[in-house]
């Protein structure tokens, strides 16, 4: 054998033992840390880690995405990748009582039609999101929840939990697929990471050093150690992570509890506290269980999730804009603290609304300290009775929103007044009104109010809304000092000459410190491209950034779809908006209010005449020859991307559903479809289209 022989010999014996080496102390991992049923010393698990680490260094080229040495960490990420997610993170709808458990379960009722329904209760971890990409049954993306739509790349920092794995035990698995849960710190591993600090205080007190300050709670240093630069300190800092959702576009699973049961198989670490439910009597059982047993639990949690087992009844009930309908939350019992009242001062809204603010005695509060606190409206602090210098209990609503919730009345100072609500507003000094019937006071003044103006221009550059991601908050108030800018459709007339290099003045609001800004020769240009690329905006976004008081996301792309136009629907009557479906008589009067008002169908008109969009975009190819149909689309097509021939469904007027039930019309079937799904279809009498058919349907029609 001559030399390049024996030298590429070599090399592939090296392979091979890397690859050898990677499974083997994957396995070791998995019963280590899954399992607790270690088969090998920590000795020889080290003595392998270093053999595998010396050939991986020797030969760079045959390491594995899902090597065990990443566990180690090392990796400097200077920049985090922003993410587009493949299915958005929604967040869940909150309840605080088993009366509001009790009309949820009445809306699932309702909404499916039937009580044959089940739920899957989980515990709620205070952790961190995240969401795992795996391709081929290997860990590939690992992205925060970030604003739902989109979220960091922090996979080289995920690679150092222990729990999750790098390569999934199970063989039978789809090619692509998302798993969802928590990453959290353990108590004893924060109650550690702060006795490190201590002891490091000490050493800096002999030194003459000021001393570190201690991590306040384990959520917020969990999401500050994901974030970090060296992954080798996240490795070192011990996290933990509990996956408890399973996603994919082929629908694989029937039910909420069979994903969960893949997961465990396929050795992702899934908390062992879940329990399915038949009634909601004995969802209540599994609350009263854990609201007692929580604080055994190595890791902190706040509550409980309800979801509806079944994923074809998941599809069945939908989405709201930010939350799914077949699931919610149900918090514990918040943490409470008492601390003195020392003033209530006053918060104007872009829409006017007044809300009383509780001025506090800093007080530490579930890992916190909380200065601030709402009062909400008059009719709260008339019910609370509350004055300036009480003693008051403190408590944060879903562990986030500090909140008074009662007044020690015994310590009273025989001096406390009455608190007298204000009549004008804080900020320009208009009279306050407030309407029959409702509990919120309101600065009617929104043409010159100043948080009202920069709340509604705010809240038109959103990302939701218009987009315009060069603006924020301090440049706008800059223009609006500067009186560059007095309403939405005054941004359209801003030029480069106006804006670059401009000086304007910043004062803080608490410090009443004042910082010059100007605006530099590059960012105005962003500004003004930003401006002009919002005009691209369809109609539905337009409307929502209006900023119609009731109109969210989802009501605004409802009366989009279904007045077409913006003369339509200024034009339309309290009945025919009624009548849209799920829009009530509080939208439509308010819908009604605002286009009745002069100044704001001359601000309209204005961003008419800047070019933006009022009207639904119809888009070629579009008709209503599925009107009616739901479609379920499975596999993969030759000719269509799976999202085009959604997009062609809809274009037509059909529904996509993502599971097959009664209600599904055609089951329209690509390659590498799972069996499941056919079964079904075939069981309920469901037509089944292949690509070809699927096009003779769309001609035909």
């Amino acid at each position: 054998v001559n030399g390049i022989d024996l030298f590429l010999m070599k090399k592939e014996e090296a392979k091979i033992r890397i690859e050898k080496l990677t499974e083997e102390l994957n396995h070791h991992n998995y019963l280590y840390y899954q399992k607790s049923e270690p088969t090998i010393s920590d000795f020889d698990f080290d003595n392998l880690l270093k053999e595998l680490e010396g050939l991986e260094k020797q030969y760079p080229e045959f390491k594995l995405s899902h090597s065990p040495t990443t566990r180690v960490g090392g990796d400097i990420t200077k920049d985090f990748e922003t993410i587009v997610h493949t299915y958005p993170m929604l967040s869940l709808g909150n309840t605080y009582s088993k009366e509001e458990l009790t009309d949820f379960d009445g809306r699932i009722k309702k909404g499916l039609g039937t009580d044959d329904y089940e739920y899957i209760c989980e515990l709620k971890f205070d952790g961190v999101a995240i969401s795992l990409k795996y391709e081929n049954g290997i860990l590939d993306k690992a992205i925060t929840r970030g604003d739902g739509t989109k979220g960091d790349d922090i996979t080289a920092n995920v690679k150092t939990i222990r729990t999750i794995p790098l390569k999934i035990n199970t063989k039978n698995y789809p090619a692509s697929f998302e798993v969802r849960g928590e990453v959290f710190m353990p108590k004893k591993q924060f109650s550690k990471l702060n006795e490190q600090v201590s002891i490091e205080n000490e050493q800096r007190e002999a030194e003459g050093k000021a001393p570190l300050t201690l991590y306040a709670n384990a959520r917020n240093t969990t999401s500050g150690t994901l974030k970090m630069q060296d992954s080798a300190i996240v490795s070192s800092r011990k996290l933990d992570c509990y996956l408890y959702s399973y996603l994919d576009d082929l629908n694989t699973f029937g039910t909420h509890e069979e994903s969960l049961h893949f997961l465990e198989q396929s050795g992702f670490n899934v908390s062992q506290t879940y329990q399915k439910c038949q009634t909601i009597d004995e969802v209540f059982d599994y609350i009263n269980l854990w609201d007692q047993k929580r604080h055994e639990l190595s890791v902190e949690t706040d509550g409980i999730v309800i979801k509806v087992n079944s994923i074809s009844q998941q599809s069945e009930l939908g989405f709201t804009a930010k939350n799914p309908r077949w699931a919610i939350s149900f918090k514990f019992k918040a943490e409470s603290a008492i601390t003195t009242l020392n003033d209530i001062t006053y918060q104007v809204g872009r829409t006017g609304a007044i809300t009383p603010v509780a001025e506090l005695e800093p007080v530490l509060l579930a890992g916190t300290t909380v200065k601030r606190a709402s009062l909400h409206n008059a009719n709260e602090i008339e019910r609370l009775d509350v004055r300036i210098g009480d003693s008051v209990n403190v408590e944060k609503g879903g562990e986030i929103i500090p909140k008074i919730t009662g007044v020690n009345t015994n310590s009273r100072s025989n001096d406390a007044k009455k608190v007298i609500y204000i009549s004008e507003c804080p900020e320009c000094k208009t009279a306050l009104i407030r309407k029959e019937g409702e509990a919120q006071h309101y600065c009617p003044n929104k043409e010159t109010c100043p948080p009202q103006v920069l709340g509604r221009i705010e809240h038109f550059i959103s990302r939701n809304a218009m987009n315009i991601e060069s603006l924020g908050p301090r440049t706008i108030k800059g223009f609006l000092t500067k009186g560059l800018i007095k309403n939405l459709a005054d941004l359209y007339h801003l030029s480069f000459e106006d804006i670059n290099n401009l000086q304007f003045e910043e004062v803080d609001d608490t410090s009443g410190e004042v910082t010059k800004r100007s605006i530099k020769e590059k960012s105005a240009h962003n500004i003004i491209e930003s401006i002009e690329n919002s005009k691209k905006i369809p109609f539905e976004r337009v409307l929502f950034g209006l900023g119609i008081r009731y109109v969210g996301k989802t009501v605004a792309e409802k009366l989009a779809q279904h007045f077409v136009t913006i003369d339509r629907l200024k034009s339309a009557s309290f009945e025919e908006i009624v009548a849209v479906h799920e829009i009530g008589d509080r939208i439509a009067e308010s819908v009604v209010a605002y286009f009745n008002d002069p100044e704001n169908m001359k601000m309209i008109e204005g961003l008419k005449s800047a070019g933006l969009s009022f009207e639904v975009e119809k888009k070629e190819g579009t008709g209503d020859a599925f009107k009616g149909l739901t479609f379920v689309v499975s596999g993969v097509f030759e000719t269509f991307g799976r999202d085009e021939l959604k997009n062609v469904i809809k274009q037509q007027g059909g529904k996509i559903s993502s599971s097959i039930s009664s209600k599904t019309n055609y089951l329209v079937a690509g390659e590498n479809m799972g069996p499941a799904k056919k079964e079904k279809a075939d069981s309920l009498g469901i037509t089944i289209l292949d690509e070809s058919s699927f096009r003779e349907l769309l001609q035909n029609d």
